[in-house]
């Protein structure tokens, strides 16, 4: 079993911002928590990979030192100055980055044994085609993983924190607590709890634009197994994880929140699936 290097995750995430290589590192180490989850349920990670909706690349670099072939995607080529400088440095032949749409995958039907979808599905346009995609160049007997979180929780929000603990979405509703987040970045930036540097919003104000909302999906939780199932998925795992406050409760009571559909979509601060295909 792939090792979990957690002081190498924390350094790296300390450092992560600075630029797409040093995020691309962070993902690198961090992704020996997917190959872990994905062990955890009975899947090697082996033969052909896709990873799709690579972003710098780091995931990619990390699976290409267990599979026998490794693609990562991405519509955006972030990966270029991240995930292939760091394959050349590591001597890494049998990975490679494409410039591609999730929701239109150049391959064909049953190409890879692994799909990983990880964080890419709520910043997608039509997730229900991207799952279909997903689906389609599986092969056979082979899996797919998935995480993303319900975008009514703080993590899949995709919004700053307010210093004063607020879920301003949750109160106002996502259009305006978006426009909210985006005035004080360019006009109250200390009332915001992330530094400048991690934070999308005030980094777009500094430049004198505004951020655009790239949450096109709003993820539930039902939602999501339907989705799943009408793009002819079918769940082998699933772990939902509540937030820390909800995990801090009595076990009964934490257990429905966390699974009651009145408050999981709100307190689940990530979603994890292991899918293959067929019923």
């Amino acid at each position: 079993m792939r090792r979990i290097d957690e002081r190498a995750i924390k350094a790296h995430a300390d450092l992560r911002f600075r630029s797409e290589y040093d995020y691309a590192l962070f993902e690198y180490y961090r992704s020996a928590k997917v190959i872990a989850f994905l062990e955890r349920a009975g899947v090697a990670v082996g033969g052909r990979v896709l990873d799709a909706g690579c972003g710098g690349g780091g995931m990619p670099l990390s699976l290409a030192e267990e599979a026998a072939f490794v693609v990562g995607i991405d519509p955006a080529d972030r990966f270029q100055d991240a995930g292939v400088r760091l394959g050349k440095e590591r001597g890494i032949a049998h990975l490679t980055f494409a410039l591609a749409d999730g929701m239109y995958l150049p391959f064909g039907s049953g190409t890879f044994d692994l799909v990983l979808s990880h964080a890419v599905i709520e910043h997608v346009a039509d997730a229900p085609l991207y799952l279909r995609e997903c689906a389609r160049v599986l092969a056979p007997g082979g899996h797919c993983y998935l995480s993303t979180a319900p975008y009514l929780s703080f993590a899949g929000a995709h919004l700053p924190r307010l210093k004063l603990q607020l879920p301003l979405h949750l109160m106002v509703g996502r259009r305006a607590a978006f426009a909210t987040f985006r005035f004080l970045a360019r006009h109250a930036a200390w009332t915001l709890k992330e530094p400048a540097n991690e934070n999308s919003f005030i980094k777009a104000a500094r430049r004198g634009q505004d951020k655009e909302d790239d949450l096109l999906e709003k993820v539930r939780v039902t939602r999501l197994r339907r989705q799943i199932a009408d793009a002819g998925l079918r769940i082998l795992r699933e772990e939902l994880h509540a937030t820390a406050t909800v995990r801090r409760m009595p076990g009964a009571l934490a257990r429905w929140l966390r699974d009651s559909p009145l408050t999981q979509d709100a307190l689940i601060s990530n979603m994890e699936y292991v899918l293959t295909k067929g019923f």
